[in-house]
Parts: C-alpha cells; sequence; structure tokens
C-alpha cells in the first residue's frame, strides 16, 4: 500500500497520468502496475538502510522518465483504443447488417408506391457502409492481435490505417443513416409513428453515441 510519505512516486505517477490518453481501465492498469513496482523498489532501498526520500529518488529514477516511458505505454493504449473501437464497431455494423431492415418488417406503407430511385441508391448505400464498418472491424482485431506478438513498425501504420477507416466509415453511415431516416418520414408521415422505427432510432442513436465515443478515445490515444 503506498504511504502518505511516498511524494515522489505519487507526483511521478500523476506525471505519467496526466500525459497518457486512452481507455480508462487500461490506463488504470498500467498505472497500478507502475505503482506496485515503484512501492517495491522504493521498500528494497529502504530496507537496506536507505533515507525515505533517497529510496523514493533512486526507485523512481531507475523506472524511467516520463520522456522515457510514454512512447510505449501510449503505444499500448492506442491499441487498447483501437480494440475498443474494433468491438463495438463489430457489434453495431453486425447488428445493422443482419436487422437494418427489420424496422421496416409489417409497415403500412410497404404496398405503397415504389420510392425515387435516389432513396432506393442511398438504403443500398446505408447497407454497403455498414458491410464495409463490419470489415474494418474484423480486420482491426486482427491487427490488434499481430500487435500483441509483434512490434514490427508495418503494424503501427496498419494500425492508423484501420482505425482511419473505422472512424470514416462512422462519420459516412451516421450521415447516410440520418439522411436516409429523414427522407423516410418525409416520404411516409406514418414513418414517425411505427413503433419498431421508433425503437430502431433510439437503439441506434444510442450505438452512434458508443461508437463516436470509442472513435473519439482512438483518435486522442494515437495523436499522442
Amino acid at each position: 500500500m503506498p504511504r502518505c510519505e511516498d511524494v515522489l512516486v505519487e507526483e511521478h505517477l500523476r506525471e505519467l497520468a496526466a500525459r497518457l490518453q486512452g481507455p480508462a481501465r487500461l490506463k488504470t492498469d498500467l498505472l497500478t502496475e507502475a505503482r506496485h513496482g515503484l512501492l517495491d523498489a522504493v521498500e528494497a532501498y529502504r530496507e537496506d538502510g536507505v533515507p525515505p526520500t533517497e529510496a523514493q529518488r533512486r526507485a523512481v529514477a531507475e523506472f524511467g522518465t516520463p520522456a522515457q516511458l510514454l512512447p510505449s505505454w501510449q503505444a499500448e493504449l492506442a491499441v487498447g483504443a483501437l480494440r475498443g473501437l474494433s468491438l463495438r464497431m463489430l457489434a453495431v455494423a453486425g447488428v445493422l447488417v443482419v436487422a437494418g431492415d427489420l424496422t421496416w418488417s409489417g409497415a403500412t406503407w410497404s404496398d405503397g408506391p415504389r420510392p425515387p430511385a435516389v432513396y432506393l441508391l442511398l438504403s443500398a448505400s446505408v447497407d454497403w457502409i455498414w458491410m464495409g464498418a463490419l470489415l474494418f472491424a474484423v480486420a482491426g482485431l486482427l491487427v490488434v492481435v499481430a500487435s500483441g506478438r509483434s512490434a514490427r513498425p508495418g503494424l503501427v501504420v496498419a494500425q492508423r490505417a484501420v482505425g482511419a477507416g473505422l472512424t470514416g466509415t462512422l462519420v459516412l453511415g451516421m450521415l447516410a443513416g440520418g439522411a436516409l431516416f429523414a427522407w423516410s418520414i418525409g416520404l411516409w408521415d406514418a414513418a414517425l409513428s411505427w413503433p419498431p422505427m421508433i425503437i430502431g432510432a433510439v437503439l441506434i442513436s444510442a450505438a452512434y453515441f458508443s461508437l463516436t465515443r470509442a472513435a473519439r478515445g482512438w483518435l486522442r490515444a494515437t495523436a499522442r
């Protein structure tokens, strides 16, 4: 357990925490592991008769400066952020690809006039966008697994490429999906009161929010 006199250790950890960006749980795990290592080193020095303050100074110096530690730690956080984004996209895109048409199933207006050709093209585009997002999500998970086994520089490029693809398809999917929903309401007044449409809109909005947070986290982790 950290003691109140371990000031230098806690200051060092606070400095690291302030400069790290990435998934909160992974960041906490890294800092907790670092704290345990530092305190063990301090305790070993104290047992050898080194004064408390000097023991902390030596332990912190041996552990490494933020400039030395941040590159590898931030790289690990960036991989964790890509993993989280890929998993969320895999879940959301998978549901949208498989069950996206369920919001229209049994609609009272489905037997009416055929929608405009541009509307049908937009509808098909939404399906293809989320299919692409699904493929990017799978690629992201494969890159994450490969990154855990190797530190080749090419994997960093692959991480950025896949993350950018996921973020780009998310933006396209949100824009195209929002346009399709708005157009549907304009074509069929009953769409706004159709329960599957309402439920679908709420669930998709929540999914968009979750994905946006994950994408923002990946961008911040990668920018550092």
